[in-house]
């Protein structure tokens, strides 16, 4: 038997399976919460992306966005995969090198570097620098005659002035944004400048990002609109001919029955289509195109596993389930009102007889993980399962109330490997000094 809509079977026992493995039994050994990721979903996922650009036969880079869900292990599978890599800081890149990742496929992004993050980067030769405002390009040029490095590989992330359908805080291509060059005032065009022929830097294109959660493909064409329009100016002004062109991620995946993401390789199909178009019309090169799924790759592929503690009911109003974990494990249904499915992972056949809310353990009313969820008859020490939480969970766990954070752990194909042990009380007040 598999859950409606999640790609998780359930045993003869009734019990949630991941990975070819009982939660029940992982619950057991690892505790709770407990992250756990089937990493053939992973592979399959990146697979999705990689083999439609090849099926098509159009020069890419898929780059896993490593702030959707960072560690040693996962980038060491994204290293398997054959992905690239996007890293936002100097932690996420310092990650990436102790996995040994290749450092010339990472891509530095982010609206506030530093100039040790930027030096950082140069001095392990990282691929790629996306340059997002003025002061980027300032640092670049100072670190680069600091260290004697020159033709550093840049691409200018761009705001095409795109609002996606998805939720505020998560729209970035829209013209208001911390991120990149506006196209609309004749930014980027100055930086195009600074750049095209700067000794410190190899300006290879473009980059653009209009959100996350998409569903539909429309934004994406109009951003390709827009860049091209822009490129044409830089081509008619500077015989300028883009090398790359890097269109973002964002793509969309399944939370609950709401959700309709299409298959991944119809968003390549279709970007690709646009860019081609564009292509033919300026009678240019095709530029390699790059990509940058982060929840697309690991999202789906991550259940979080909590055990059942207090239960409160109100008649009339609502019943209150509480778990073990919340928002310091997963802080997306405070932040974004994010929502989730979930079963009872110890009793995933039992008939359905009650509508209850998942409450966090921490101390605040808004710790709340799902609003209404349908269960069977539920008793203390019962495992609850969240589907969906294998992005932006780990990745943005707190220590609110010194709540340690979870472990997590990889399956595949029926065996399990602890990759982040559990943190421990000590572990939490590791960085703390005394005042006597």
């Amino acid at each position: 038997m598999v859950i409606e809509h999640h790609p998780f079977p359930v045993n003869d026992k009734g019990h949630l399976e991941i990975g070819g493995l009982d939660t029940v039994k992982l619950a057991e050994k690892y505790g709770t919460p407990l992250y756990v990721y089937d990493v053939s979903m992973i592979r399959k996922n990146a697979r999705s992306f990689v083999d439609t650009f090849k099926k098509l036969g159009v020069r890419a880079k898929v780059a896993y966005a490593s702030k959707a869900f960072s560690s040693i292990a996962m980038l060491q599978v994204a290293k398997q995969e054959k992905l690239c890599l996007d890293v936002v800081s100097e932690g996420e890149l310092y990650t990436a090198l102790k996995a040994d990742f290749p450092a010339e496929s990472i891509h530095l992004h982010g609206n506030n570097k530093s100039q040790e993050e930027i030096s950082m980067a140069i001095q392990n030769g990282i691929g790629c620098i996306v340059v997002d405002n003025f002061h980027d390009i300032e640092l670049i040029e100072t670190v680069s005659k600091q260290l004697g490095k020159k033709d550093i590989d840049v691409l200018m992330r761009v705001t095409p002035g795109v609002e996606s359908h998805t939720h505020e805080y998560i729209m970035t291509g829209n013209e208001d944004s911390k991120f990149g060059f506006d196209l609309q005032n004749g930014q980027a065009e100055e930086a195009f400048k600074l750049m095209q022929h700067h000794e410190a830097i190899h300006f290879k294109g473009l980059h653009c990002h209009i959100g996350s959660q998409i569903f539909e493909t429309e934004g994406f064409k109009i951003a390709a609109d827009m860049l091209f329009k822009e490129l044409a100016k830089w081509k008619d002004l500077y015989d300028y001919i883009p090398e790359v062109l890097n269109l973002g991620g964002g793509f969309g995946i399944r939370y609950t029955k709401e959700d309709n993401p299409l298959p991944y390789n119809v968003y390549v199909e279709e970007l690709i289509e646009a860019v081609k178009q564009h292509v033919e019309t300026l009678n240019i090169p095709m530029p390699e195109i790059w990509i940058e799924p982060g929840r697309s790759i690991v999202g789906n592929t991550g259940i979080t596993l909590y055990t059942i503690g207090s239960m409160k009911n109100i008649p009339g109003i609502r019943k209150y389930v509480s778990v073990d974990g919340g928002m310091t494990d997963n802080i997306r249904p405070a932040l974004y009102q994010a929502k989730y499915e979930a079963v009872i992972a110890n009793k995933a056949t039992k008939p359905i007889t009650d509508t209850v809310s998942i409450a966090g353990k921490s101390c605040e009313s808004g710790d709340m993980l799902i609003w209404d969820l349908s269960v069977p008859d539920i008793d203390h020490g019962d495992l609850l399962a969240v589907f969906s939480t294998g992005a932006y969970s780990y990745s943005m766990a707190s220590h609110y109330n010194r709540i340690p954070n979870a472990a997590v752990v990889f399956v595949e194909n029926g065996s399990d490997k602890l990759v982040v042990k559990r943190e421990t009380y000590k572990d939490v007040v590791k960085n703390d000094l005394t005042y006597e």
